[in-house]
């Protein structure tokens, strides 16, 4: 690995393991009869308190810490003093911006009981995530990230979300590559050593469409069907790839 990759990845790292470990506080707080506006609050102090600030705070208008995901949201969705309930499925993204650079993940948590369904659709999605990371490595075509996720998660019958992907990230929260859920082996660019991007993959129970509610940013499925999401940042090297944002529990 060059030196210029070297400080990339231990910067990212950094940002990273911060941005996993907000997510483990989350998991320690999320029931029925939390607020999202809580997780918030606790996303918030946590990063701060690690020397970092929370990416997604103020960023283009954003006016939260973190996005809170329930049910029908794809993403985006913004805490607010919205009460999560047994059987509820919760997607907590978070981004901690360190030393000039970005780590950013995200966890689908199950609130309480959930139904056999909703529990697939979180289990297929994190499926679907770590076998597309699982490929990665110096060479490879980005369709072919796209036709792994899309193979697995059509295959247990649900749709991939196609007007949100995974992206470069580094000094800039949102760069180039576009990282698409859905695509054909072989097909798009190259991807090479060096190079920190987001898998990130939307997946939901009924049809991929979707559709963005009036606050600008909450993005909804059109048929109201759930939604589940789980994100990595990974660092590509010759031969598979470092995920930047695992959990410690």
């Amino acid at each position: 690995m060059s030196n210029n990759f070297k400080e990339a990845f231990e910067k990212t790292r950094l940002a990273g393991s911060i941005a996993a470990k907000a997510l483990d506080e989350v998991a320690k707080i999320v029931k029925p009869g939390t607020s999202t506006d809580s997780i918030d609050k606790l996303c918030y102090e946590f990063i701060n308190d690690n020397g970092a600030y929370s990416a997604p705070l103020f960023y283009r208008g954003f006016p939260k810490s973190c996005c809170t995901s329930v049910n029908h949201v794809v993403c985006h969705g913004i805490p607010s003093g919205k009460i999560l309930k047994d059987g509820d499925i919760l997607n907590v993204d978070v981004t901690a911006f360190k030393n000039g650079w970005h780590g950013d993940t995200s966890r689908t948590f199950e609130i309480g009981e959930v139904s056999v369904k909703a529990k697939k659709l979180v289990k297929t999605t994190f499926e679907a995530m770590m076998k597309a990371i699982k490929i990665v490595k110096d060479d490879i075509h980005l369709g072919d990230i796209g036709a792994t996720i899309q193979n697995h998660v059509e295959a247990a019958g649900f749709s991939v979300v196609q007007d949100f992907c995974g992206h470069g990230i580094g000094e800039h929260f949102h760069q180039e590559p576009n990282v698409l859920h859905y695509g054909k082996k072989g097909t798009g660019e190259k991807i090479k050593a060096g190079m920190i991007f987001t898998i990130e993959p939307m997946i939901n129970i009924g049809k991929f469409e979707t559709k963005i509610l009036n606050d600008g940013w909450t993005a909804v499925t059109k048929d109201k069907s759930l939604s589940a999401q789980f994100e990595h940042t990974i660092g590509v090297t010759k031969d598979s790839c470092e995920i930047f944002t695992l959990s410690n529990i």
